[in-house]
Parts: structure tokens; C-alpha cells; sequence
């Protein structure tokens, strides 16, 4: 039977560092200075067995770990399963502890787990939450899926526009239009090349085509526009029935494939997620849509466990920070050490915002770059701001549970900025000379 020689109230700590295969281990009991070691391999039978030795003390047990890849995610759930407290050590800390321990940039399976005990030891570890036991797995694998296939859509995008139509039909590209529509694509399969359009009357190739356009204004002019292009192409004469063209039929049908699961993705996530409550708060939120609401409920999980917006602008890298030594005061700037996934759809959503027709970030957007129009450097900076602000407003309405109120702060005069203030000459009062 194992003895549980410890001081009342501290809990045995656990550092493990998570690999592939196996994971080492190191325990501290409190009372006792020579800590355990063990090997725990990701098999059942390893970790039945570790959970019955953390049992057997008897006393509450605090697991640290650092994610590595999806490895770290079954035993982490097995262990809360369990009833033992889990931290989360963050990759970044633990190689600046590493280095700062050992004066070195040394790194084993050993000493990474001793570093933990440390950074355990010492309450530098943040909170787990583990998807499953919250809830927001379907979600994120949802979201997850979602970007995989939109990554894949976009690089078949590229591969179209610069190097298959280059080479077989250079002028279609001002026909390819919005790429969530998938009725060039299908035109494309039909007809890839100008000759297999120039081989018929004009009047034959638009009843052939009609039904592959699809339910557009204008079908006949726009068809009739297509194939008098076709007609001047200096595209290459190549035969539709050679293998090359099949290969280009082929990345055509793949390209249509993609955005048939995006679209099914798209469904499932408002099916899943269609009356969620902070769901529906969220695309309230001008920018916000479905996706972008599927991404940060999946990313940043329950708003409400960050009790202050900064905690959740910093959990997004949307702090500032400063690198500050001496005299030398570098550039305040985003420090981006938190969620890029995050960071990303904030981003995108404060392009949508500044693009809408009236909202309260665009008007932000506006009063920042009031002073040069044209500066790119000072755009990027508003978007920025733009960007931060979103978020700070989706923490906001998910902890309040409201929904968003465009121009909350009202139409009075506006507060003057100091950064956004430009010295005014009266009308009547003339440079000197």
C-alpha cells in the first residue's frame, strides 16, 4: 500500500511532458524531497495504472502539462475524469524558464518536466478547459474543418486563375465572378476551351449553355459576351479530348467538390448553432457572420470565464507591448502572443464592418484616417484598432448578455482626439510672409 507522508492542504503536484508515444512524468509529494519519475506510454493499460498511483495518495492532485499537437487531449480527459486538477503551461513560458533555470538552450523530455514542477510550484500555469467537458468540440471541429477546406479552395483558386486559364481560356477570367458560386466552375467543365465553344453557332452554344449559367440577369448578352471573347482567344488550340484537358476537368470537379462541403459545413454550423444564445448575440455584432461567430465560440470557447476584456484582447494578441531597455524605447506595437485563428477573424470581420454602410466601427474607421486618406501604413493601423474594438464588443455582449447597439455612444459631439487633431487656420487670417 503506498504511503501518503504529506503536509495538510498542498496538493501533489504533477509536470507532464506530452509526446507521441510516451510521456514522462514527474511527481512531487508534499514532505518528501526526492520526487518520482515514471514513463507513462499512451496505451490503456499505462494510464489506468498512472491514474491508480495518483489516486493512491489520497490527497487532491494538480496536473501541469503543456499541449503538444492533439496528443496531450486523451489523457488530459482521462485525467479529469479522474478528479484531478488540470494547468496548462504555456510552450512560450516554458522555453523562457528552460533558459533562464539552466543558463542553456538544452531541451530534453526530462528536463522540460522538472521546469513544470517549477512553473507549478511557483502558480505560473493557467486553467485548462478541456473542449469536450465545455461543450465547444463539435464546434471546433466544425470551425477547424471549415478553414481546412476554405485554405484548399482558395490555393485551387490561385492554381485556376495563374496557371490553367493562362494557358486555355485567358480571357474567361473576367467572367469568374464571386468564388462562393461554383457556376463558372461547371462552365468551365463543359466547355474548357474556346474551341469547344467556336465549334458551334452562337445560337446552339447559348441553348446548350443556358442551363449551366443558372438564374442570372441578362443570360442571353452575358452568354452572347462569352462567346464573342471565346471567338479572339489566344488561348492554346488544344483538343478537349486530350488527357490534359481531362487533368484540367478533373481540378475543375475538385474545386466544385470543395465548395459543396464548405457549403454542407456552413449548414451543419447553423443547424448546431442557429439559436444558440451568444451565437446569435455575436452576429448581431456588424462584420460578424456565421463563420466568424462558429470560429470565436469555437476558439475562445464561454466568453464569460475572461472576467475583463483585456484578459480576453490579450488571450486574442491584441495587447500592446513595448521593448524597453535604458534609454531605448522601441515601437509600441500588437505583442500577437495569443490566438492567431482569433486574431484573424476579428480581422476579417473589421474589413466587412468598414465596408457596411453605417456602423459605429466604420465611423471609428473613418475619424482614424482623417488625416491622410491615402497613407496605407495609417489604413492598416485603423483596421487594427477596428479589429480590437470587435472583440472587446464580443466579450462585451456575450458577458452582459445584450445584444449589440450601434452608436451606444450616441450622435453629440464628438470626443477630440489628440492623435486625429489638425491645427486650423481661421478662414480670414492670411500666411505671413
Amino acid at each position: 500500500m503506498t504511503k501518503t507522508h504529506h503536509k495538510t492542504g498542498q496538493p501533489v503536484l504533477v509536470a507532464i511532458d506530452i509526446a507521441k508515444h510516451r510521456n514522462e512524468v514527474l511527481i512531487a509529494v508534499p514532505g518528501r524531497r526526492r520526487r518520482k519519475r515514471l514513463t507513462v506510454r499512451n496505451v490503456r493499460e499505462d494510464i489506468d495504472r498512472f491514474v491508480e498511483t495518483l489516486t493512491a495518495f489520497g490527497v487532491p492532485v494538480q496536473v501541469g502539462f503543456e499541449p503538444t499537437g492533439d496528443y496531450h487531449r486523451p489523457l488530459a480527459w482521462r485525467l479529469h475524469q479522474a478528479g484531478f486538477e488540470l494547468k496548462l503551461i504555456s510552450s512560450l513560458s516554458l522555453a523562457r524558464t528552460r533558459e533562464a533555470m539552466h543558463n542553456s538552450w538544452d531541451k530534453n523530455d526530462p528536463k522540460d518536466a522538472q521546469v513544470m514542477l517549477h512553473m507549478m510550484q511557483t502558480g505560473l500555469t493557467q486553467i485548462w478547459h478541456d473542449p469536450l467537458v465545455h461543450g465547444v468540440n463539435d464546434i471546433q471541429e466544425l470551425s477547424k474543418t471549415h478553414a481546412v477546406i476554405s485554405q484548399t479552395k482558395t490555393e485551387f483558386w490561385h492554381r485556376l486563375r495563374t496557371h490553367y486559364l493562362p494557358l486555355y481560356f485567358p480571357e474567361a477570367e473576367r467572367f469568374m465572378g464571386n468564388s462562393r458560386s461554383d457556376w463558372f466552375l461547371a462552365f468551365l467543365e463543359q466547355f474548357p476551351t474556346p474551341g469547344s465553344i467556336t465549334c458551334m453557332s452562337e445560337d446552339a452554344f447559348i441553348e446548350a449553355a443556358w442551363g449551366v449559367v443558372g438564374k442570372k440577369a441578362s443570360i442571353a448578352r452575358l452568354l452572347a459576351d462569352i462567346y464573342a471573347t471565346a471567338a479572339d482567344s489566344i488561348g492554346l488550340p488544344v483538343d478537349p479530348e486530350t488527357p490534359a484537358i481531362r487533368m484540367f476537368c478533373l481540378v475543375l470537379g475538385q474545386g466544385r467538390h470543395l465548395i459543396a462541403q464548405r457549403d454542407q459545413i456552413e449548414q451543419q454550423a447553423s443547424d448546431l448553432l442557429g439559436t444558440h444564445p451568444d451565437f446569435v448575440r455575436l452576429r448581431t455584432i456588424p462584420g460578424i457572420g456565421p463563420i466568424n461567430a462558429l470560429t470565436i465560440l469555437a476558439e475562445a470557447g464561454d466568453l464569460r470565464r475572461f472576467g475583463h476584456h483585456r484578459q480576453f484582447l490579450k488571450f486574442c494578441g491584441f495587447n500592446l507591448s513595448t521593448q524597453q531597455s535604458g534609454i531605448f524605447r522601441g515601437q509600441t506595437k500588437l505583442s500577437k502572443f495569443g490566438n492567431a485563428r482569433l486574431r484573424r477573424t476579428f480581422w476579417m470581420a473589421g474589413q466587412v464592418a468598414i465596408r457596411q454602410r453605417e456602423n459605429g466601427f466604420r465611423d471609428k474607421y473613418e475619424r482614424y484616417i482623417a488625416r491622410d486618406h491615402s497613407d496605407p501604413h495609417l489604413k492598416r493601423k485603423a483596421l487594427t484598432s477596428v479589429a480590437a474594438t470587435i472583440a472587446r464588443t464580443a466579450h462585451s455582449v456575450i458577458k452582459t448578455e445584450t445584444d449589440y447597439r450601434p452608436f451606444f455612444e450616441g450622435r453629440g459631439p464628438r470626443r477630440k482626439d489628440p492623435a486625429l487633431q489638425v491645427p486650423l487656420r481661421h478662414a480670414s487670417s492670411r500666411p505671413r510672409r
